[in-house]
């Protein structure tokens, strides 16, 4: 099975991208309560995006463990597989953006990430910046951190991003990030921690988080507002937690933890945003 033989995709029609990354998040193990696919999927507008390919979702799961839904319109029941779209989004004065939401297949990854690269390489995407949700010991009572690493040292050295040293199991996220570097692709990981106590709550701030952090990064606009959302959030689980002494000592241990931590040198979502685009541009550069 080749990628080919799984991928609907068409770019003759395009025209020519302005600077392209691919932003790609999967739902399943690197996306606790799905705060990356709905950050990723906040960047959409109906005006400026439209959806240019689909990788064919029947070699790639087991659907006794991703079941697909059933849906009624009009007494019309329809079957909704579980989706991996291809999304160009185009806003002007600003980089292109091809946005991939998915879920993460259970089989065939190697011809999972072919498809990607395909769709990559037609393109010509400059990078590919993958986004994740991971549990972590962080209090809800803060705006959670976002975090990244790459595996390309000039990119590393030039966002001043830490390079991938964990040694385990991996998941979909891990292999496409392997073939990238092998590829010579630039690439970079970016994750926002989930309180671990809350983790089968839904997390706007997480959510909001990312996105922001995105937008800079990106240089990609969104006009998503969760303020309302967060607020809510926060005060249902401050209550909750209030009325738990123990799980309430626990939260102010996590916040004198966070706060120290906090005072170390992390690049901030501006700053990086302009290395990134600095490092493309020399990129860019080196080809010509």
């Amino acid at each position: 099975m080749q990628a080919t033989d799984v991928l609907e995709f068409e770019a003759d029609d395009l025209g020519a991208l302005d600077r392209p990354v691919m932003l790609i998040a999967l739902e399943g193990w690197f996306d606790v309560a799905g705060a990356a696919t709905h950050a990723v999927s906040a960047f959409t507008t109906a005006e400026h995006s439209v959806t240019i390919g689909s990788i064919d979702p029947d070699p790639f799961y087991d659907f006794t463990q991703q079941r697909p839904h059933v849906t009624v319109d009009d007494d019309i029941r329809e079957i909704v597989w579980p989706a991996n779209d291809f999304t160009l989004l185009r806003q002007p004065g600003h980089r292109d953006l091809i946005r991939l939401v998915g879920v993460e297949p259970h089989l065939h990854w190697k011809t999972y990430i072919d498809a990607i690269n395909v769709v990559a390489g037609a393109l010509g995407c400059e990078a590919i910046v993958t986004v994740g949700a991971a549990a972590e010991a962080l209090p809800h009572t803060r705006t959670p951190p976002v975090t990244g690493s790459t595996a390309n040292a000039g990119l590393a050295s030039s966002l001043g991003l830490t390079t991938p040293s964990y040694q385990g199991v991996t998941g979909l996220i891990g292999a496409l990030h392997a073939a990238l570097e092998a590829r010579h692709t630039p690439s970079v990981s970016l994750r926002v921690g989930i309180p671990h106590y809350l983790m089968n709550a839904e997390h706007p701030q997480a959510v909001a988080a990312l996105t922001r952090h995105l937008s800079h990064v990106l240089d990609a606009p969104t006009s998503v507002d969760l303020g309302d959302q967060i607020e809510r959030w926060r005060t249902v689980h401050d209550e909750v937690i209030e009325s738990d002494e123990q799980l309430m000592m626990y939260v102010k241990m996590l916040e004198a933890e966070f706060d120290r931590r906090a005072e170390a040198n992390i690049p901030s979502a501006d700053d990086l945003g302009d290395r990134f685009e600095e490092f493309l541009r020399s990129q860019r550069d080196d080809k010509e």
